[in-house]
């Protein structure tokens, strides 16, 4: 294992990082808690030490069992938490989004409530969950900063999701100069990485990206196949057919990135995100043992060649040469400015002239 800091804060994690929406939620299986602890124990053992959960995970109960398996390894390792769902006063329909309270007073509970429940004094990591550019107002600032003087937390992050897009978000947390802007980024889906890795580049930023969702819901570390069946409940059947359809296709293309015996698919995509010293790190979706021993091997493996990486971005510009629609298209992705983002990065084809 490698490890990186947050922008300028001091703040180290690992390259591979233990996403704990796995943990105190079903969304990606049952597991028991002491299942679920053995999980976060044994990561910490094979070298991951930053643990990204969430209080809306579980409604509190990810955060309970993170707080559990690391209590006594506090001072090893680096916790980052998100808030910003009201899920106190809303209850959760499926997997569908609750409303959000990003005003400075649900803020400042909301984080003395994660802090309670992780049973820690202070949090490495801060993130808005999901908060849009217009709900980031300068009295939220204010709190956020007057936080972090108070010692609650150290780094300061803005996670984007559920879906593709967020570019005006990720952009305003480059020029707020926000340590980490968290955001879908893989070697099938690069539209939200690669544009903050140039904004970032462009204002000559701090900011370091945090990758999530880097092996595509399962298509790159090939545990989703066409003879997969999603259990009830799993997140990645949000996915529409075409798009694994088209999915397997592209693996298939890429499979030369495969080194018998000393990297795997899923290990090579978490490295085709390292290339870029911006990414501080990478966050798959671990659901057994077996997935931790593998991508927490990920940085020990042979980086990517310059060969290698070319050929992949070649057939990614010519999108893998599959020409039909994968269910997934621009017109769809997630936009909180009516396209304009969107629009100005070249995602969408401009507004016709009046």
């Amino acid at each position: 294992m490698q490890y990186r800091e947050l922008g300028n804060s001091g703040v180290e994690v690992s390259e591979v990082a233990f996403g704990a929406w796995v943990v105190g939620t079903d969304w990606w299986g049952d597991r028991s808690d002491e299942d679920a602890v053995d999980m976060v124990q044994h990561a910490l053992d094979e070298g991951v030490t930053f643990f990204d959960t969430g209080d809306v995970y579980g409604h509190g109960r990810s955060e309970e069992l993170i707080g559990e398996a690391l209590g006594e390894y506090r001072d090893e390792v680096t916790v980052g938490t998100k808030v910003g769902y009201d899920f106190y006063n809303n209850a959760q329909a499926g997997h569908g989004e609750i409303p959000k309270d990003l005003s400075p007073e649900y803020l400042r509970n909301a984080v003395e409530q994660s802090l309670d429940r992780l049973d820690m004094e202070y949090l490495d990591v801060l993130f808005l969950h999901n908060a849009n550019v217009d709900e980031v107002t300068d009295e939220v600032l204010e709190e956020l900063y007057a936080m972090r003087e108070e010692g609650l937390y150290d780094a300061l992050g803005w996670a984007l999701g559920p879906s593709i897009g967020w570019l005006a978000e990720g952009d305003r947390a480059v020029e707020l100069d926000f340590d980490a802007v968290q955001t879908v980024y893989n070697l099938f889906e690069q539209t939200p990485g690669r544009h903050f890795l140039d904004t970032i580049r462009e204002e000559g930023a701090d900011t370091s990206l945090i990758a999530r969702v880097p092996h595509s819901s399962g298509l790159l570390n090939k545990q989703v196949r066409p003879d997969t069946e999603l259990g009830k409940g799993d997140h990645r059947a949000h996915r529409p057919d075409a798009w694994f359809e088209t999915g397997w296709e592209k693996v298939e293309a890429i499979e030369f990135l495969e080194r018998d015996g000393e990297r795997t698919m899923g290990q090579a995509s978490i490295q085709y995100l390292l290339d870029d010293e911006e990414v501080a790190s990478v966050i798959p979706t671990f659901r057994s043992i077996d997935d931790i021993d593998e991508w927490a091997a990920a940085p020990d493996t042979p980086r990517l060649s310059d060969e290698e990486r070319e050929r992949v971005d070649a057939l990614y510009a010519e999108n893998f040469g599959i020409g039909r629609d994968d269910g997934m298209n621009p017109e769809d992705f997630r936009t909180s400015v009516g396209g304009d983002d969107l629009r100005g990065a070249g995602v969408l084809p401009p507004e016709p002239a009046d």
